[in-house]
C-alpha cells in the first residue's frame, strides 16, 4: 500500500459509506443547536463505533445519540445503556421491526443535520485537506477549523420546540 511519509504510521485506508479512502475520521457528538459536543479523531480504519466503546469518549456523554445504521451492534447498545445512554437507530432491511417512540422516529428524521455539520466543516473550514507537510500542519489545520465552526454565528441546528402539555389543551 502506497503512502504519504508525513501520514505513514498514522493515517490508514478504510471504508465508510460512500467507499474507500485514505486517512483520518474525525468522530462528532452534536447536539440539536449543532454544537459539537465531543469529537474524536482516528485513522481510516476504525470501526465508526470504537469511540462511542471509549469510555474517555462517553464519560461526559449521557441522553439519546441518533445514529445511522453503521451503528447498530447489541453489545453496543447494552454497554451504552448501562451508563444512561440510549442509541437509536433505524433498523436494517433483514432484521425483525419492533415498536419506536414517536419522538424517537422523529429525532432519526432529523439526523441530517450532523451530514451538514460535516459538509460546513469540510467545505467552510476547510478541515478536509489532501497535503499536509508534517503532522503539525495537520493537527493545527484541524484545530482551527473545529474553533472557526464553534464560533459560526449560524450553525445547522433542528429548529425544535417543546410543546408543554398545557399549551396543547388550551
Amino acid at each position: 500500500m502506497h503512502t504519504h511519509k508525513t501520514m505513514k504510521g498514522l493515517a490508514w485506508k478504510g471504508k465508510c459509506s460512500i467507499g474507500w479512502s485514505y486517512g483520518f475520521k474525525i468522530h462528532l457528538v452534536i447536539n440539536d443547536k449543532g454544537e459539537i459536543i465531543q469529537w474524536q479523531l482516528t485513522p481510516g480504519n476504525v470501526d465508526d463505533r470504537a469511540p462511542l466503546k471509549d469510555s474517555r469518549f462517553t464519560e461526559r456523554l449521557f441522553g439519546k445519540f441518533f445514529a445511522d445504521r453503521g451503528y447498530i451492534s447489541q453489545d453496543l447498545f447494552d454497554m451504552l445503556f448501562v451508563d444512561d445512554m440510549h442509541l437509536v437507530t433505524k433498523i436494517k432491511w433483514n432484521m425483525k421491526n419492533s415498536l419506536m417512540n414517536l419522538y424517537d422516529k422523529f429525532m432519526l428524521r432529523k439526523r441530517s443535520v450532523i451530514e451538514t455539520v460535516n459538509d460546513e466543516l469540510k467545505n467552510v473550514c476547510q478541515i478536509e485537506h489532501t497535503r499536509h507537510r508534517s503532522i503539525e500542519n495537520f493537527a493545527t489545520n484541524l484545530f482551527v477549523g473545529l474553533i472557526a465552526y464553534n464560533l459560526l454565528p449560524k450553525k445547522p441546528s433542528m429548529n425544535i420546540e417543546i410543546v408543554g402539555k398545557s399549551r396543547i389543551i388550551g
